[in-house]
């Protein structure tokens, strides 16, 4: 058992908080290991409404911190990846009779400008829907709508940079690794993994053990602790994507009957995000599918604002996550908070374990120096805190230097035509180039797998982010499972299979680590 390698901090979970964790931790001079039974971002962190934001309804709540943290996140976090995170104006439509009464709206507008330290995103401002053209898709109902800031994200890219940079900075990330074991032994945690492709097994050794599993954290601690526990509620949260409903780049807020509240945002160019819904979920969190309820939920709700409705013909893609959510015995799912919490099982002089409960995509950052805190009590500190001003891979350019930094790339790869230059920086950034590298034409990237999709991106994709499976590439690194159809997504399966090697059995892991680092 001695000769299993041992870390500082080892840590169950590759969605964004066990990532965010991993990458602080790592940058501070810990020894640090994470492992993700599935792929990255394989459960909730994939399957939000791909927000950056405060979440102006939780002031309803009375969530007055969580809120403010969130705001005052939503600026860092801009500078921290502007390839992949930009400023959104949401149009919050207003009738007399309405929901919410206007000076409610208002105050909570004022309160949503002024509690976060906005510096950049610009303010509230006030539209005549007479005139203003985000009218134009909506029925006739409204003279008046409130225009306010936020920001969108690509949730899934988000963690994935974060697990490369944790790499990048010595970490070691496993995927598709399962902890099957994690006992205390003589101080120490001593942790056993499965390779779920090829059910190779091997032991690691850590001083701290950080459960990050998200929805499955209850079952770490059942595991670890022998013992039936309740910490987190379980929420599903589902989208549908249809054909274009708009042209105008704002997204909308729209209040609903029951009281709820929808967005209906841009996406994808060509698309319309309409979602969220908010309902208890029993079962195995991996198994959640959007229901025939919510799908009808979603296309009624968003029907009643849009001229044109919503019907299913419009639908073109669905997805639907669990969010864990730290159970304060709210009696309904929507008003279950969305803060955190951080929960420490240390007996004396045994290893420490430390539970993740809860949080949200927009507080990631400041749950995981908030651990690293609770980390520097058991293991003393190595390192100050760094990640407020650090980009991520590929974010290394001022927040107003996109259209620079995409032109300079579109001048070095003149070949690109407009819109593949442009999705290759919004998801890569800086690092697009790495991608590209030496191409000076469409011959020279390789394979053509449909849409705007090439060999160097998969192969860049397999090499650097953990990707394995058509899913990993199609519908978390990108998105263009919209665009590609069957056959082509067998041919990029096929390729994908052939170019790791053919996996011989007890190689899988071993891509999947060599990615890391």
């Amino acid at each position: 058992m001695d000769g299993n390698p041992t870390y500082d901090i080892f840590v169950i979970g590759g969605g964004i908080n066990g990532c965010g964790i991993a990458r602080d931790a790592a940058g501070r001079g810990y020894s640090v290991f994470l492992a993700e039974m599935d792929d990255l971002a394989s459960g909730t962190s994939s399957n939000s409404t791909k927000l950056i934001h405060g979440g102006l309804r939780y002031l309803e709540y009375y969530e007055f911190r969580l809120v403010r943290e969130a705001l005052m996140e939503r600026e860092v976090l801009w500078g921290n990846a502007p390839h992949i995170i930009h400023p959104m104006r949401f149009v919050l439509p207003y009738h007399k009779g309405g929901l919410r009464p206007v000076w409610l709206l208002r105050l909570g507008l004022f309160l949503y400008d002024h509690i976060g330290g906005r510096r950049k995103l610009p303010p509230t401002r006030t539209l005549d829907m007479r005139r203003d053209p985000s009218a134009k898709p909506l029925k006739p109902l409204f003279t008046k709508a409130f225009e306010y800031s936020d920001c969108w994200v690509n949730d899934a890219r988000l963690v994935s940079l974060n697990a490369r940079d944790a790499a990048d900075r010595g970490a070691v990330i496993r995927t598709r690794a399962k902890v099957t074991q994690a006992r205390r032994d003589g101080g120490m945690w001593q942790i056993t993994l499965e390779d779920v492709i090829t059910g190779e097994v091997e032991e690691v050794r850590a001083r701290l053990l950080v459960n990050a599993a998200g929805p499955w954290v209850d079952h770490v601690v059942a595991d670890i602790a022998g013992k039936d526990v309740h910490n987190v509620r379980l929420v599903q949260g589902s989208h549908i994507v249809t054909r274009k409903k708009f042209d105008d780049p704002r997204a909308y807020f729209f209040q609903n009957n029951d009281g709820r509240i929808i967005f209906a945002i841009p996406y994808e160019d060509d698309f319309t995000l309409i979602g969220t819904t908010d309902r208890d979920y029993e079962g195995d969190p991996a198994d959640a599918v959007i229901t025939e309820k919510e799908i009808d939920y979603l296309a009624q709700a968003a029907s009643e604002y849009f001229r044109e409705p919503v019907n299913r013909d419009d639908i073109v893609w669905t997805y639907s996550g669990v969010r864990p959510l730290y159970d304060d015995g709210a009696s309904k799912a929507q008003e279950a908070t969305r803060d955190y919490v951080l929960k420490e099982d240390a007996p004396e002089s045994a290893a420490p374990l430390i539970n993740a409960f809860g949080g949200k995509i927009t507080t990631y950052r400041r749950l995981s120096e908030h651990m690293l805190e609770k980390i520097e009590g058991f293991l003393g500190a190595r390192g100050p805190s760094w990640t407020r001003s650090a980009p991520l891979p590929g974010g290394n350019f001022p927040v107003t230097a996109f259209a620079a930094e995409l032109r300079r790339l579109q001048e070095r790869y003149a070949f690109l035509a407009d819109a593949h230059a442009r999705r290759l920086f919004r998801l890569y950034g800086t690092r697009a180039a790495a991608l590209l590298g030496e191409a000076g034409s469409y011959q020279d990237m390789g394979l053509h797998f449909g849409a705007d999709l090439y060999e160097a991106e998969v192969r860049y994709l397999m090499e650097n982010e953990w990707a394995l499976t058509t899913d990993d590439v199609l519908w978390r690194r990108t998105k263009l499972g919209l665009r590609l159809d069957r056959q082509k997504v067998a041919a990029l399966a096929e390729f994908m299979a052939q170019a790791a090697g053919d996996r011989k059995p007890g190689t899988g892991r071993k891509i999947a680590a060599a990615a890391g680092g």
